[in-house]
């Protein structure tokens, strides 16, 4: 009998050495038109804190307006730093006019930098590129560019990807996609961004 409890130890023990062996850094990309892209990354980047892995957080396009999540992690979460590299948005219909298009390209490109710096440094276990997909819809960034971060990074580093209209080529080089799917927004009903829900 004792004979048989050290062999399923023994088994069980190189099962988890096998599995353990098959860890790597993955490529998440939260994309899709529903609400809930940037929290489910915030929420990835807090879970990956909280097992002290150390995150770098990039926001693209989202510029200076206050959000709780930014907040909430300077002031109660050292493990996780956020940096914004957007001048905001870039939608026409939601684009402030004072902010021309070139000071769009100019922070997406430092932002570019920023990731990239990240992505090489070896100081981060998780580094979490917000709308950075819309910054390649908008032209910001390319495609090619952020794949090749992705290529790039060293194989214990988890990179998150957010933002609408994933390329199929992002779909295919990810190791998870999450699209998120509108069935029904408070914004359609007329009630406006609300803190606490949106920032």
């Amino acid at each position: 009998m004792l004979a048989e409890v050290c062999e399923l130890d023994e088994e069980e023990r190189a099962r988890r050495r096998e599995a353990k062996a098959r860890r790597r850094g993955l490529l998440l990309v939260f994309t899709g038109n529903g609400k809930g892209k940037s929290t489910a990354a915030f929420g990835l980047a807090l879970r990956a804190a909280g097992n002290r892995l150390p995150v770098r957080v990039i926001q693209f396009i989202k510029g200076s307006w206050k959000t709780g999540e930014r907040d909430a992690i300077a002031a109660h979460v050292p493990d996780i730093e956020v940096s914004v590299g957007g001048r905001g948005f870039t939608i026409e219909r939601l684009r402030d006019p004072k902010i021309e298009m070139p000071e769009h390209e100019l922070a997406a490109r430092a932002a570019l930098e920023m990731a990239r710096e990240a992505v090489s440094s070896g100081r981060y276990r998780m580094v979490v590129l917000d709308e950075i997909l819309g910054s390649i819809k908008a032209g910001l960034v390319t495609e090619e560019e952020v794949l090749d971060m992705a290529r790039s990074r060293r194989p214990d580093l988890h990179l998150v990807l957010t933002g609408r209209g994933a390329t199929p080529a992002i779909v295919e080089a990810a190791d998870l996609v999450t699209e998120m799917k509108e069935v029904k927004h408070h914004y359609k009903a007329g009630i406006p961004a609300q803190r606490g829900i949106e920032f």
